[in-house]
This record gives structure tokens, C-alpha cells and sequence, in this order.
């Protein structure tokens, strides 16, 4: 045939004749089907075609005049062009040979997958996916297409969609001639995810361009509504290093609210309809764990294999389905991934910091996930349509229910978007990437709260939450030339507490992990007291039965929902610094806080003293807490074992006496956490003044040291760190402290266990840092705001 080619007949050299849409799909339909990547087959309508149809209607010289009549800086001559371009190209005939053509392809796809059987009809540019232009989602797709006459029906529709307004605009901006781009149709089976899931996956975190994770997003239905942004998906990372060993090493799982579903709809009036999600639907996940892990290792046979081509690292954007009759999962498209691919690494590494955000008045009036890790002011443009794109000026924050690509002209100006609906691979988060501003994406109220026309700040610098606030907040901006940075004196080690930061926290230049914190994964993630989780029956209102429920909704047994996602989260840190290592410290929270978690006041005592009560090593053995202690241990063990993840070290907090160091190690190798297993070693809070007095017995089972100067200072000077009434009193630079800092120094060293330090002091007061490297520290490990500042002072020395 002379218009068609079977995706088994193309490859990536086709470009120029089917785009690169088909021509990947060929390329891996033929490379990549024998090592386990499962894409739907099909066939493609060449460019030729759509030459032809042009040339036969005498449409060519019709478009020039209409391209002609567009100004750049004038969007109404756009708007215009583009709809009489469209109108031009549907509305013409296609020729007969071409007819006869699609329908015998299309009867030969019938004899494999049965009378009208479902196909996707997807445009394919043949400059779409070029390393130096990204077209991805500039042309239209139609989904459920059942039959000759449909399909024939929609080819002009396609052909006609490389002329909407943002594929106009881009062509515009990157200096391509709209006459040298033609449009090849994809037209391939139908994955009845409508009954299951589908989604977009990154072989990076998009974020932070980490490239040691696989990033899969999923919601129930046709994938289109994650395409466009229309829902809040799931999201999953996979840690690539692990994996490839043999591993299973799940990452983060985050549940979207998936509040609709796109389906086949019910007669051919429309091709496929949205219907809300059921509360079971939206309250899972809507893949299982074996799932996730079979997509990350598609997804890495298809990077590998794009990569090999190009000679170097080719990260990927995937799309993929899950089919709800044959339960198999597809590849339906795949392309160069096309924003963090053209940056080089970072050089300079920058922080926004958001000053006084909570003063003068100035209240968060919204939250939504963040894109980007910048900070943005200006005055918010709240659009509710298309129409209404021309009230956007340069500099305003764009607010609106959520974008799609015809809204591209007006984007690129912006400072910032924010949008009531959508996740991390929405249209909104991508060019956001790409133009290198912020956003905030599934606020779910947005439109609502804020105000067309007022001062707002929107701040995407602290994780995966961003906070739009009112007013214009004055940021700062620190960055620091990483290739200027000398090799230090002592290791520099980093404090995080907070998973969700871990990617881009990972890229400042330091060693590792000095004290990863499980307090905050616990309260933000879990939410429940663990022995609420070990004992059944306990007795909760009504309102929190529900939040227990919700919660813990796909779990029989309550204890592996502690276990998978304490090991998920913490082991997200993890694999942000793999191989570096990452010093884990078991729960340090106090009975009064404990408290505060779901069920917490069913297990935990009043105490006049929390600081210096029921907490750290006294508890893991206790009978009040032993089985709640398992489930950290649990949790520990799938990390190193399961995951793969063997760069963590373990640490013990509050450890008053070498008697309780010793049964804590007891009862951890009892849970299956032994020295040395995996190359295991297990670190003490050097925090108590005992700690320092016996420091040579407590490293007869311990395998080094971290001291915390803050509870360090607290039990040396006798000051309560909660009573704001001797708050004055509290000085890590009390000499003091400062001996018991060099004594502890001094221990270690006698004992040849290294010691670092992990409290606020050295965050707080750089200069302390000097002597503590003077009296031979091993380690500093800092907050990540202050890494800077210290990595600066160390280098001028």
C-alpha cells in the first residue's frame, strides 16, 4: 500500500515519513517486544497522506495566506488563522485511493482483534520528539474508535489537528516552517483500561531530574484525563539501582483523589465519557505493587534501549495501560523525555528561601502539589476559559480549573500557574518545567480562594507541597558554584526529615545522611499510633473509625500498613543519596506527642516531663511499646532486604544506660536487624551525659556515635527545651556543653568508632564547627539550610 504502514514495518528512521509517535512504537514493537515491553499493535497513515489529501483539496496556498495573516505579538491573528486552517482541512474530502487504503488496513486489524474492534486514533508530527523541539501533546487524539466509517471520519480531524492554536504558537517560537511539518496518523488496538488503569510514566524524578527512579503516575480509566490533567493521579517511584539487582524496591506511594474515571461511553454519540470514581476506587491504589514493579522494568528496558541508540542517558516519557479483560499491561506510546534531556547537570546549585511568610497578616490560602522548586510573586489572573486568556499580562500568576495546550501563548509569560485540578504529569506541570517556572497543580479550590487581580505569593521551595499565600512575600536566593567547592576537612553530612524533599536535598554536595528522622513520617503519612495498628477493637469515634479506615482501607492486616509505609518513605531517603550513606534513627517521639497520632491517647501515660520520660531506647523494649517497636524493625528490615537499600545505618536515640543499649540490640536481632547482615551497623545518640561518661562501654556494641547537641545540652545545663521560662539558659556554647562535646570526641576516638554530630549546634552557630574539626569530629551533619553557609566557611579557610 502506498499511504499505510504497519507499525511492524517502521522504525525510528521513519520520522520523516510517519512521525515520531509511530515510528517509536515501531521501534519497539520490533526491538523491544522479545525482551517483555508489550505494546498494542496497529499501522500508520504516512505523511504522505496527509500531503496528498492537501494537495488533491488544493488546500496548500489557502493555508500559507491564513499563516500569513499572523502577527506574533497579536493573539486574536492566531486564534483566527488557526480555526480557518482547521475548518479548511476537515471539511475537504479525502481522496478515494487513500479510502480504500485506511479500510483494507483497517479490515486486516479486524482478522487479528475482531469485527470493529476498538482502536486509538493518535496524530504523530513528523518533527514531534526531536531532541531540540518538543511537540509531545500539541496534536489531538480520539480514543474508542470502532468501525470504517469512524475512523474515516476522524483521519481529517487528525490531519486537520497539526494546525490547533499551540502547535501554530510552538512551531512559532522554535523557528520551524509550518509547510515542512506534515502529520502522520497512528491508529492502533484499543487497551480496555476503561475497565482498569493507565498512566504516565518518567524514567527521572521530574522534579529534581534524579535518575535513579522511575516516576509512574495512575488513575482508574483511559489514560487521557492523566494526559490532560483532569485528574489527580496516583503517583509510585521505583528505585532503578535495586531494581536491577533483583530487588523490590517501591519508593513513595502517594494516593490521589481520582475522582473520575474515563470509560467507553454508551452510544457512538460520544466516544468515551467521564463517571465519578467509586469512594473504595478513590481510597486505593489503582495498581498493586507487582504492577508497579513490572511498568519500572519496562520502562528501564525502553530507556536502555533509546539510550544505547543515542550513546547517552536518554531518559523517557511513557505512556501505558493496563487492560481490564486480559489483566496484561502496554506501552501505548513512549518519546525522549525533553526537559531535563537538554539541561546539563546543575552547576550551580540554588535555594529559594521564603522570608517573614507567616507575618503581617500574610495567611496560606491555599495548597496544592508543587512543580518546580522556585518561589513566585506577582498578581493573580484567575481565567475561567479560553476566552478570557487575553487578561493574562507578563508577570501574572495564572489561576485557573486546569490548561491545555491551546492555552501555551499565554503560559510562557506567566510567573507562576496554579490550577484546581491535575497532578505532577498534568499539561499544566509539564510546561512549567519547560518554561522553568513554578507551579502548583490540584489545589482542588484555587479558582475559588483566590482573588482575580490581588497580590500573591506562591512558594514551591519546600517539598511536594506548594502554599499559595496573599501578598507580595520578599525570597531570597542562594546558590552556591558546585565546581568550586573544595574537598572539606570532615565529611559533611545532611539532616532530613521530610521524604518528599530527599531528590532535591540529594543533589547539595555532601557525603550523606547524618540523621534521617522517622518522627515526620510517622505523623504526616501514617497518622496512626502503631499499637492502635497491633491491637484490634480498640475503641475510636466515629470520626476517627473513619480516618482509621480510610487510611488503612487496603490492608486486612493493620500492622503491614505501618510496616510498608514507614519502609517506603524512609526508604525514599534512602534511595535519594544511594550509595552515599543515610544514618536512620529509630522513633524518637515523646509520650506527649505519641499522643497526638490516631488512638495515641489509648496507650500513652500523661507526663509531667515528657523531654526526659518515656522515650527512645527504655521504650523499644517496654511492654507498652515492644510490638509497636517490631513494626519499626519490620519496616527497617524491608528496606535493607527487600529493597536492597544496604547504604542505611541505624540509629538509637535516648539510650540512658549501656544495659538498655545492649537489650535494644538484643531485641532488633531478634526482628531480623543483626550487625554486620547486609553490612548492618547500628549507631547510638550520643545525647545523655552518660552517654559521654561511658562512652568507651557503649561501643562495645555499638558501631559509632552521633551526638545530638540539643538534648545534649538540655540534661548538661538541667533546661526543660520545652519551657520557654529558662529558655535563655539553653546555649550549646555553654562551656559545659562545649566539654562534654570534647569529651564525647575524645571517647570515641580512644575507642576507634567514629563520631559525628547531628544536633541544631552546628546549623546554628557555623563557627562551632571549626573546633569541633580541631578536636578530630568525624562527621558534621547540618539542615540542608545551612549547608551552604557552612560549606562557604569551611572553603575560606
Amino acid at each position: 500500500m502506498k499511504f499505510i504502514r504497519l507499525f511492524e514495518e517502521i522504525g525510528i528512521n521513519d520520522i520523516p515519513l510517519v512521525g515520531g509517535k509511530n515510528a517509536s512504537l515501531g521501534e519497539m514493537i520490533n526491538n523491544l517486544s522479545a525482551k517483555g515491553v508489550s505494546i498494542p499493535s496497529g499501522f500508520a497513515i504516512t505523511a504522505q497522506a496527509y500531503t496528498h489529501h492537501l494537495r488533491t483539496n488544493n488546500l496548500e496556498e489557502k493555508i500559507k495566506y491564513h499563516l500569513a495573516t499572523i502577527k506574533k505579538e497579536n493573539i486574536d491573528t492566531l486564534l483566527h488563522a488557526g480555526h480557518e486552517i482547521r475548518a479548511l482541512i476537515k471539511s475537504a474530502p479525502l481522496p478515494e485511493d487513500l479510502v480504500q487504503e485506511i479500510k483494507t488496513a483497517y479490515q486486516e486489524l479486524e482478522q487479528r482483534y475482531g469485527e470493529n474492534c476498538d482502536v486509538a486514533v493518535r496524530s504523530s508530527a513528523t518533527a514531534e520528539d526531536l531532541p531540540e523541539a518538543s511537540f509531545a501533546g500539541q496534536q489531538e487524539t480520539y480514543l474508542n474508535v470502532q468501525g470504517q466509517a469512524e475512523l474515516l471520519r476522524l483521519c481529517p480531524d487528525a490531519f486537520a489537528s497539526l494546525f490547533t492554536n499551540r502547535a501554530i504558537s510552538y512551531r512559532i517560537d522554535h523557528d520551524f516552517d509550518h509547510m515542512s511539518v506534515a502529520l502522520s496518523i497512528g491508529v492502533q488496538k484499543m487497551v480496555r483500561s476503561d475497565k482498569a488503569s493507565a498512566g504516565v510514566i518518567f524514567t527521572l524524578d521530574t522534579e529534581s531530574g534524579c535518575k535513579d527512579v522511575v516516576f509512574i503516575t495512575s488513575a482508574y480509566g483511559l489514560g487521557e484525563n492523566v494526559v490532560q490533567g483532569n485528574v489527580d493521579p496516583d503517583e509510585f517511584y521505583v528505585h532503578k539501582p535495586t531494581l536491577n539487582k533483583g530487588f523490590k524496591p517501591i519508593l513513595k506511594k502517594r494516593l490521589g483523589s481520582k475522582l473520575i474515571k474515563m470509560e467507553y461511553a454508551s452510544d457512538r454519540r460520544s466516544l468515551t465519557k467521564n463517571n465519578p470514581t467509586s469512594r473504595f476506587e478513590r481510597k486505593c491504589f489503582s495498581l498493586v505493587d507487582q504492577e508497579i514493579l513490572e511498568l519500572a522494568k519496562q520502562a528501564i528496558i525502553i530507556e536502555d534501549f533509546y539510550s544505547a541508540q543515542k550513546g547517552t542517558w536518554v531518559p523517557m516519557d511513557i505512556e501505558w495501560a493496563k487492560d481490564g479483560i486480559d489483566g496484561k499491561l502496554y506501552i501505548v506510546q513512549a518519546r525522549p523525555e525533553t526537559i531535563h534531556s537538554r539541561r546539563q547537570d546543575d552547576l550551580v546549585f540554588k535555594e529559594y528561601i521564603l522570608e517573614n511568610k507567616t507575618s503581617n497578616g500574610q495567611k496560606i490560602i491555599t495548597r496544592g502539589k508543587s512543580v518546580g522548586r522556585k518561589i513566585a510573586t506577582g498578581t493573580a489572573r484567575v481565567i475561567g476559559s479560553a476566552q478570557e486568556i487575553k487578561k493574562v499580562q507578563p508577570g501574572d500568576i495564572l489561576v485557573t480549573d486546569m490548561t491545555d495546550p491551546d492555552w501555551e501563548p499565554i503560559m510562557k509569560i506567566a510567573a507562576g500557574i496554579i490550577t484546581n485540578r491535575g497532578g505532577r504529569t498534568c499539561h499544566a506541570a509539564i510546561v512549567s518545567r519547560e518554561l522553568g517556572i513554578p507551579a502548583i497543580v490540584g489545589t482542588q479550590d484555587a479558582m475559588d480562594k483566590i482573588s482575580d487581580g490581588t497580590k500573591i505569593t506562591m512558594d514551591c521551595s519546600s517539598g511536594e507541597i506548594g502554599a499559595v499565600y496573599h501578598g507580595e512575600i520578599p525570597f531570597t536566593i542562594k546558590e552556591i558554584a558546585i565546581n568550586t567547592i573544595k574537598k572539606l576537612p570532615v565529611k559533611l553530612l545532611v539532616n532530613i526529615g521530610n521524604p518528599d524533599e530527599a531528590f532535591n536535598v540529594a543533589k547539595l554536595p555532601v557525603d550523606g545522611v547524618g540523621l534521617a528522622r522517622l518522627e515526620f513520617i510517622i505523623n504526616n503519612t501514617i497518622q496512626i499510633h502503631p499499637m492502635a495498628l497491633v491491637q484490634k477493637n480498640i475503641s475510636l469515634n466515629q470520626d476517627e473509625k473513619k480516618r482509621f479506615d480510610d487510611l488503612t482501607i487496603e490492608y486486612q492486616d493493620k500492622k503491614q500498613f505501618f510496616v510498608d509505609r514507614l519502609a517506603q518513605e524512609a526508604g525514599t531517603i534512602a534511595a535519594a543519596f544511594y550509595p552515599r550513606p543515610v544514618v536512620i534513627r529509630m522513633s524518637d517521639f515523646k509520650s506527649n506527642e505519641y499522643r497526638e497520632l490516631l488512638g495515641g491517647q489509648l496507650f500513652e501515660p500523661h507526663e509531667e516531663n515528657p523531654m526526659i520520660g518515656f522515650r527512645g531506647a527504655s521504650r523499644y523494649y517496654h511492654e507498652k511499646y515492644k510490638d509497636a517497636f517490631e513494626l519499626e524493625c519490620r519496616a527497617m528490615k524491608k528496606i535493607i532486604h527487600d529493597m536492597g537499600l544496604d547504604n542505611v545505618k541505624l540509629m538509637i536515640p535516648f539510650v540512658r544506660t549501656v544495659e538498655q543499649g545492649k537489650q535494644v540490640i538484643e531485641l532488633m536481632k531478634s526482628y531480623g536487624l543483626q550487625q554486620k547482615d547486609h553490612g548492618l551497623e547500628i549507631y547510638m545518640m550520643c545525647e545523655v551525659p552518660s552517654n559521654v561518661l561511658l562512652i568507651e562501654e557503649f561501643a562495645q556494641y555499638f558501631d559509632g556515635f552521633s551526638i545530638g547537641s540539643n538534648d545534649l545540652t538540655q540534661l548538661t545545663l538541667a533546661v526543660d527545651r520545652d519551657s520557654a521560662l529558662v529558655a535563655p539558659f539553653f546555649d550549646e556554647r555553654d562551656p559545659a556543653v562545649m566539654r562534654m562535646l570534647e569529651l564525647s570526641i575524645q571517647g570515641a576516638q580512644k575507642a576507634g568508632k567514629p563520631i559525628g554530630i547531628c544536633g541544631q549546634a552546628p546549623s546554628d552557630y557555623p563557627e562551632l564547627s571549626q573546633t569541633l574539626i580541631q578536636w578530630g569530629i568525624s562527621s558534621l551533619s547540618l539542615s540542608p539550610d545551612a549547608i551552604l553557609k557552612e560549606l562557604l566557611l569551611l572553603t575560606e579557610k
